[in-house]
């Protein structure tokens, strides 16, 4: 049995998709009730990583766990999976964390999780993703509303990638032995500007789109209205201080898949609905 949080979510939902195909038990852990979020072929189970107290229950039978980072007592959650049994942790972190600054709320709770992980007494091994390319997907409404795309960081290449190449990355090493102790640094196969993404939709979607790049000064009001404070410093801290370089390609995808992971054109083929 698998236990995978984050189920309804862009890597979780894949992930127990291809393991429910792959014939293993796959478990859903879900703080809801609505049975329609509930991946197909998926157990679901309630319980909330917030509140150790209540994963016994979605614990009992477990092997195997895929974690996502950032709750609030990690040491708590882990240390209930090492009672239960659980013999081995997959954690879904952040490139961010190589190299990175504690006082960076993002980085911290990444490296804080990881601790957690590595202290836990459970065998492990960690996911170290590049950004997503299913962020492209919070333009939907300006690409309803018109053909110029605004966002910040104009300058800035991401080797993004398709969760998608996540989510087979960590059925792998959910599945296969030979993981243990690994942390895995994951991207796409290219290093895109915001306007190179721009331009794929606008093949994909037979539209004359433009892109221009915001101001740090109107994206950072511009996304205060909606993301804590800590981590809009979070992110200028990043990408407009440059303390983050999320611009390098890595093979580890085909490495450990056989694969090539998806490009950025081949994401958006596949979500063009959604994009329109």
């Amino acid at each position: 049995m698998i236990l995978v949080t984050g189920a309804t979510g862009n890597v979780g939902r894949e992930l127990a998709r291809v393991l429910v195909k792959s014939g293993h038990k796959v478990r859903a852990l879900t703080r809801g009730t609505k049975q329609s979020m509930r991946p197909p072929g998926v157990d679901r189970v309630a319980g909330d990583l917030n509140q150790p107290e209540t994963l016994p229950a979605a614990l009992d039978g477990v092997q195997r766990v895929f974690l996502l980072s950032g709750y609030q007592d990690m040491p708590g959650v882990l240390a209930q999976m090492r009672r239960a049994g659980v013999e081995r942790v997959v954690l879904l972190s952040s490139g961010c964390v190589v190299g990175g600054e504690m006082s960076n709320a993002i980085t911290r709770y990444n490296v804080l999780s990881e601790a957690a992980v590595r202290e836990s007494g459970v065998p492990w091994t960690i996911l170290r993703p590049s950004g997503f390319m299913s962020n492209a997907l919070q333009w939907v409404p300006q690409l309803r509303a018109g053909d110029v795309v605004r966002a910040p960081w104009g300058g800035v290449r991401i080797a993004a990638i398709d969760p998608s190449d996540i989510a087979a990355v960590a059925a792998e090493v959910l599945s296969a032995e030979g993981h243990e102790g690994h942390s895995y640094r994951l991207t796409g196969p290219e290093s895109l500007l915001p306007a190179d993404q721009v331009r794929v939709l606008a093949t994909v979607l037979g539209r004359d789109l433009r892109f221009e790049g915001q101001s740090d000064a109107e994206a950072r009001a511009e996304m205060s209205r909606t993301v804590p404070a800590e981590y809009v410093d979070a992110f200028f801290r990043f990408f407009s201080d440059g303390t983050y370089d999320d611009s390098r390609v890595y093979p580890t995808v085909q490495e450990l898949t056989g694969r090539q992971p998806r490009t950025f054109e081949q994401w958006a083929l596949a979500y063009a609905e959604a994009l329109r």
